[in-house]
């Protein structure tokens, strides 16, 4: 059966239309899924990603790392079900609703409704859901979106309940009063996860003010001033103390008529060398002073308090402290006994408690003011500005504020040890993510603050009445017997679940449901058993849940150590004891060519349409699996994939096409080949076989050990020597016309062929389009095989074909072709050019290169070949290496250096070939140098060209006689008439009439090699002349020389 004509100019976007087109006729996804029904389950996880806006060239890098593992073990006889899922709520879906509707704060949507908000945001998700779920299929990203778990879906939100009724009734789901992260323009908190995430470089004031100290038990103090520093302006109307280190020393400056107090380690960063030092002093001798605050607030409090926390790095050693500002502020506070002044509002701008200058504006923007106001009243000592990095929120870059506030929180620091332990035994890639980014953030565990004060998202299912009682609800169905109607139909968002009130169990008052819901960042973290519905109250989703716990693979972005990794681990911990994901791929961020972050904004994204209409999805794959660390960020530009597709694509095409055109003109049929066994193969067909089963020995391991680069890298080596080595030695070979080359050129196809579907094989989990286009023309069929590469099993290695030996031999060769190679560039020798000799020398050699003699002197184009020891290219001579020798001789490196000029080369000659060698100084003294202290050169031989590197030297005779020029010629002329050939459209096997015109050495070399021209371009005439009625006519310089080719089919 002949195979399918290849088109040489192939359109990778249209190949892969057609072949997304097979995948749904032929069902082939469910079918790969069916094949390994009972085979050991892989388990992989679906980390959702959020549904509130197109897709974007980012999400495809994830989304390639999360195909191409779940392929290669599904190959490798693996059952991997494959569950979609999509992250439904939170604020990303609000804010991409608020844009659309035009409002721009919680109280534009209340008045808007929220009924109709949430209807909205239901809306956009399933409108963004059918963009990714587009992507998805173009870029042959196989997983299961039919059956996949949506966040806002009544089960999944049911599951959540269940986990969280759990927590609550363990005593680790709490309301408290915390300092936390909150987003005035959201008019929500956030968690420590979402806070991580929005971190950005910014100048902020950096201020000194003084705090006149007005009573002390030493009254010397009195009079003097406390030097604070802030770089928060906007927090001093609400100072109710100061903390100092109480085992630390300060220091009473005298300074321009002033006293001021400051830490003695910070002392001259703060002060300079001005003033003078008045006394020392210890941090305890300060506890219980009182201050004048900058702005009058609360009685009984602006006093200085001991601090653990305060350091003697930066500032001045002493602290401003505002409770409803800090969490070690409020900490303070409570313990202290000093209320809670709180002058801002939840939209982040002063209220009326605020001093009149600054009410009602931003607090940010009232930096500039208050420090104006200190500086008027003179309690301003020194104001600069300073660039570190502070907090924004994640979705909407308003500049975060820490704020007391009363919220829902997970005690996650009860099980931090436990976190700890199962960190150690997940396999993190890159290794040092473990006990670095990720382990440290584990280290410094908070509690989960985990209320939000939105309206789009799974609602807090906590019920309490006005005593206070609280009630965990774990389901509709339990939600239905508590209110004593069925309930099990409703929509469990808000506002619809606000309204449903049923009697305390406890004291019969009315319960209604508190008004927050939940982090989104906690619906993702429960996707292990919330995507299968669990809930062991209902009885549902049990054997699911535990058939698939925990994922053997988990892969996103590395900024997910702080989101979706963390709430997966903590989630998995707190209501199983247990470990969720065993090994975890991190990736980098995907910037554009300059190396800056994508963004709309700046004009700089990518559509990732674009990118797979241009140049297709096997190219943006290839990209990403292959270029680069995947945990580094990594740039992207349309030129860098145009080099894919040269590099790459383009190259295994070509061979492609190569061994399908040569096959069908030969007639080669793979399942009747008379090929011999592979020991009886020519030396090429041994050596390619060779190294094919070292690729496929790499590719597993490396995959097996979430290493797709590298395995990408090998596979990619293989095909650049399949195309540059293997082919371009051997394509003469595969010419066989009616059979005439005999076995061999069986061999030759056979060996190509296997070669291919091999490849095609390994490529399968990589870039799966042209994969399939390999596997559906050369194997589809054939000896049994199934109809698409994605039922084939991954390559196992053929020991049969490991030939060690010979693949050192053949890297030995190579590097002596890439020596002569370097000589003709040198010496600006043309390739075609046949010369003479090339003379080698390889130290200790051995019989290893006898067997690749021929092709040695095949790819350096010369007649002979032989080997030689160095002295036979010319004299070495040595200079000293004066930076290695300098520090250890001194100024005897400078006789070493006239030692070696008198040398007659034979001293330099025993370093060129590796020996210590023992060198006599002019004074009699003497000195051991090693080869690598010396510079060696060698005196090249006239008439012949030199090159060395690595102990192998190679010369090439240049002195080309007559006989060599007219050989030199007539492979050009062979060259321009092939040219003339393809430029023509002929066919490999089509003969032809060739006519050239010239005269001169052209015309002698046309005459001597009349024959082996005709044989070469399967040229059945050869004129000396013009073609009549030519096809094809072409004017060309040879040797300096013009001549004219013609010709026409014969």
């Amino acid at each position: 059966m002949p195979f399918e004509p290849v088109d040489p100019k192939v359109s990778f976007p249209h190949l892969e239309e057609r072949i997304l087109a097979f995948w749904k006729d032929a069902d082939v996804f469910h079918r790969s899924l069916a094949a390994r029904e009972g085979a050991p389950r892989w388990v992989f996880y679906e980390g959702p990603p959020t549904a509130n806006a197109q897709p974007g060239i980012h999400h495809v890098e994830p989304r390639t790392f999360k195909d191409v593992f779940p392929r290669f073990k599904t190959m490798t006889g693996h059952y991997v079900e494959r569950k979609g899922g999509w992250d439904c709520h939170g604020l990303p879906v609000e804010i991409e609703v608020e844009k659309e509707i035009g409002t721009t704060g919680k109280k534009d949507i209340e008045a808007f409704g929220i009924a109709e908000f949430n209807r909205l945001c239901r809306e956009s998700v399933q409108r963004y859901v059918d963009a990714f779920e587009g992507l998805t299929e173009r870029i042959g990203f196989w997983i299961d979106t039919e059956q996949a778990y949506w966040t806002m879906h009544t089960p999944y939100i049911e599951s959540v309940w269940w986990s969280l009724k759990q927590l609550h009734a363990r005593g680790l789901l709490v309301e408290d009063h915390k300092v936390t992260a909150y987003c005035p323009r959201c008019g929500t908190a956030l968690s420590d996860a979402e806070v991580a995430q929005g971190y950005e470089t910014v100048t902020d004031p950096s201020i000194f003010v003084r705090f006149p100290i007005v009573e002390a038990d030493d009254p010397a103090l009195v009079g003097s001033s406390l030097l604070v520093w802030t770089t928060t302006p906007w927090t001093l109307p609400a100072n109710e103390g100061a903390a100092v280190d109480a085992s630390a020393s300060y220091q009473l400056v005298e300074r321009n008529g002033e006293r001021l107090i400051v830490g003695e380690p910070v002392r001259d960063a703060a002060l300079g060398e001005a003033g003078v030092t008045v006394r020392t002093l210890s941090g305890a001798d300060l506890v219980g002073v009182r201050y004048e605050p900058p702005y009058a607030n609360v009685g009984g409090a602006h006093t200085v308090v001991a601090g653990t926390f305060v350091s003697m790095e930066e500032g001045t050693g002493i602290v401003h402290m505002a409770p409803a500002f800090g969490a070690e502020d409020l900490a303070v506070g409570r313990a202290q006994g000093w209320p809670v002044f709180k002058p801002v509002g939840d939209d982040g701008r002063f209220t009326d408690l605020a001093p009149p200058f600054v009410r009602g504006i931003f607090v940010k923007d009232a930096d500039p003011l208050i420090i104006e106001d200190l500086r008027d009243r003179g309690v301003l000592f020194a104001s600069a500005t300073l660039e570190h990095a502070y907090p924004f929120c994640w979705r909407c870059h308003t500049p975060l504020l820490y704020y007391a506030r009363t919220g829902w929180y997970i005690r996650t620091t009860q099980v931090k040890d436990r976190l700890l332990e199962v960190n150690d035994s997940v396999r993190w890639y890159p290794s040092h993510i473990q006990h670095g980014r990720y382990g440290n953030w584990l280290e410094n565990n908070v509690d989960w603050a985990l209320s939000r004060e939105r309206y789009w998202g799974t609602p807090l299912p906590i019920w309490r009445c006005e005593r206070r009682h609280e009630r965990a609800v774990g389901s509709l169905t339990e939600l239905s017997e508590l209110a004593e109607r069925d309930l099990t139909g409703l929509d469990p968002h808000k506002p619809g679940i606000d309204d449903v009130m049923f009697d305390c169990p406890e004291c019969g008052e009315r319960a209604q449901r508190v008004p927050e819901v939940i982090d989104t960042w906690y619906d993702s973290g429960a996707m292990p058993f919330a995507q299968w519905g669990y809930h062991p109250e209902l009885g549902r989703g049990i054997e699911q849940f535990e058939r698939n716990f925990p994922a053997d693979f988990i892969s996103e972005a590395i900024d997910q150590t702080r989101g979706w990794f963390y709430t997966l681990m903590a989630e998995g911990v707190l209501h199983f004891d247990a470990g969720v994901y065993r090994n975890v791929v991190c990736l980098g961020l995907i910037l554009d060519a300059e190396g800056r972050k994508m963004s709309k904004s700046f004009g700089n994204s990518i559509d990732p349409f674009e990118v797979l209409d241009r140049h297709g999805a096997d190219t943006l794959r290839w990209f990403l699996l292959t270029n680069g660390s995947p945990w580094a960020d990594r740039r992207v530009s349309f030129e860098a994939f145009d080099e894919i597709v040269r590099q790459f694509l383009l190259t295994l095409w070509n061979v492609y096409s190569f061994f399908v055109t040569y096959a069908n003109a030969n007639g080669f049929d793979p399942a009747s080949s008379g090929a011999p066994p592979v020991d009886r193969r020519a030396v090429m067909d041994r050596w390619v076989l060779s190294q094919l089963a070292d690729a496929v020995r790499e590719a597993r391991e490396r995959l097996d050990t979430y290493d797709a680069t590298g395995a990408g890298r090998r596979i990619q080596s293989f095909v650049s020597d399949l195309s540059n080595w293997y082919v371009r030695r051997t394509r003469r070979r595969f010419w066989n016309p009616g059979g005439v080359a005999g076995a061999d050129a069986e061999a030759a196809a056979q060996t190509l062929h296997h070669g291919l579907v091999t490849v095609a094989t390994l490529l399968a989990p990589f870039v799966p389009f042209v994969a399939e286009e390999l596997w559906r023309n050369l194997a589809a069929g054939r000896g049994g095989m199934p109809d698409s590469v994605h039922l084939a099993d991954y390559p196992t290695v053929d020991d049969a074909d490991v030939d060690p030996a010979l693949d050192r031999s053949m890297a030995l060769a190579r590097a002596v072709v890439e020596l002569g190679r370097r000589i003709r560039v040198e010496t600006k020798t043309k390739t075609r050019q046949p010369l003479h000799e090339a003379v080698v020398h390889i130290p200790g050699r051995d019989a290893e290169l006898d067997g690749l003699l021929d092709v040695i002197a095949d790819e350096l184009n010369v007649r002979a070949v032989r080997f030689a020891d160095t002295e036979s290219f010319g004299a070495w001579r040595a200079k000293p290496n004066y930076k290695l020798l300098g520090p250890a001789l001194g100024g005897r490196v400078q006789a070493v250096a006239d030692a070696l000029e008198r040398d007659d080369g034979s001293l330099a000659g025993r370093l060129a070939a590796g020996e210590t060698t023992e060198l006599t100084l002019g004074d009699g003294s003497s000195v051991t140098l090693e080869p690598e202290q010396v510079d060696l050169a060698q005196e090249v031989m006239s008439g012949w060209g030199v090159a060395s590197e690595s102990g192998v030297t190679v010369a090439l005779e240049l002195e080309i006689s007559a006989e060599l020029r007219r050989e030199g010629i007539a492979r050009d002329l062979m060259r321009a008439i092939q040219d003339l050939r393809k430029a023509a459209g002929l066919h490999v096997s089509d003969r032809i009439v060739v006519g050239v015109e010239a005269s001169g050495s052209v015309a002698e070399a046309l005459e001597t090699h009349r024959d082996e021209i005709a044989a070469e371009t399967l040229a059945v005439e050869l004129l000396i002349g013009a073609v009549e009625n030519a096809m094809i006519r072409e004017v060309t310089e040879i040797d300096e020389e013009t001549a004219t080719v013609s010709l026409r089919k014969a």
